[in-house]
């Protein structure tokens, strides 16, 4: 399922707020309450909401914290993720920086860097890099989610499968015991899958906070991507699993 833009606004009003009501969200985006319930409904049924009468509510385990508070959450950590990956990306290359925190600070940690061309469905990765006068920014189209900045969809999905680079460097709201990545959004995981196939190498940067965080969506196992920058040592079961998959686990 692929949420519509509809959808995605009545899920971060559900994340913000703890519960949505039929009859307000049927005035706010000016539908029928039958519209409405459909919504919640496919929302429910994906796993992402609960429905309770009148309404629905952020099903318990699965809520995603707020942009604003997630940016400050292991604000240190993530900055010695950020510089640790911008290592690995030499200059005069090519890269996609999806929607997060993590790869905000990725793109602030790049602002040094020389003739980088950068794709990026993040209008906050777009807006710190466009500091950098070297480097090229070429920002997605898309449905703009506004709690976070990021653009989401078929069309941005369509984007990105116009380009071949040498990385891509991705974000994830939680990582499971298994090496699964995990999210919230089935239009982002959409998009980020696609960001995969398109980059010679893929790497996702994540603190070690997200080991202990749950998420419904799959976006792709740690068997799949070339590298993990994180701050802190793995589990050993999982650190012996992406041994035998070759996955790289750069620790800052």
């Amino acid at each position: 399922m692929a949420l519509s833009f509809r959808q995605g606004e009545i899920l971060d009003i559900a994340r913000s707020e703890g519960r949505v009501v039929v009859e307000d969200l049927a005035e706010r985006f000016s539908v029928t309450l039958q519209t409405i319930r459909r919504d919640l409904g496919e929302l429910a049924d994906a796993g992402l909401l609960d429905r309770v009468h009148g309404g629905a509510v952020v099903r318990p385990g699965v809520a995603n914290t707020a942009w604003s508070e997630r940016r400050g959450v292991n604000a240190e950590a993530k900055a010695a993720i950020a510089a640790a990956c911008a290592a690995l990306i030499p200059d005069n290359s090519s890269l996609i920086l999806n929607i997060g925190t993590t790869t905000e600070a990725v793109a602030q940690a790049l602002l040094g860097h020389r003739n980088l061309t950068v794709v990026t469905n993040n209008l906050n990765v777009a807006n710190i890099l466009a500091a950098n006068e070297s480097c090229e920014v070429m920002v997605a189209g898309g449905a703009l989610r506004r709690a976070d900045g990021g653009l989401i969809g078929e069309l941005t999905t369509q984007f990105f499968e116009q380009f071949k680079v040498d990385r891509a460097v991705i974000g994830c709201s939680a990582l499971d015991g298994d090496g699964d990545l995990l999210d919230f959004d089935l239009a982002e995981v959409r998009v980020a899958r696609t960001i995969l196939r398109q980059a010679r190498q893929r790497l996702v940067v994540a603190d070690a906070s997200k080991l202990t965080r749950q998420a419904p969506v799959r976006l792709a196992s740690l068997a799949d991507l070339d590298g993990l920058v994180t701050d802190l040592p793995l589990p050993d079961p999982l650190a012996r699993a992406c041994e035998e998959w070759g996955t790289t686990i750069y620790l800052a």
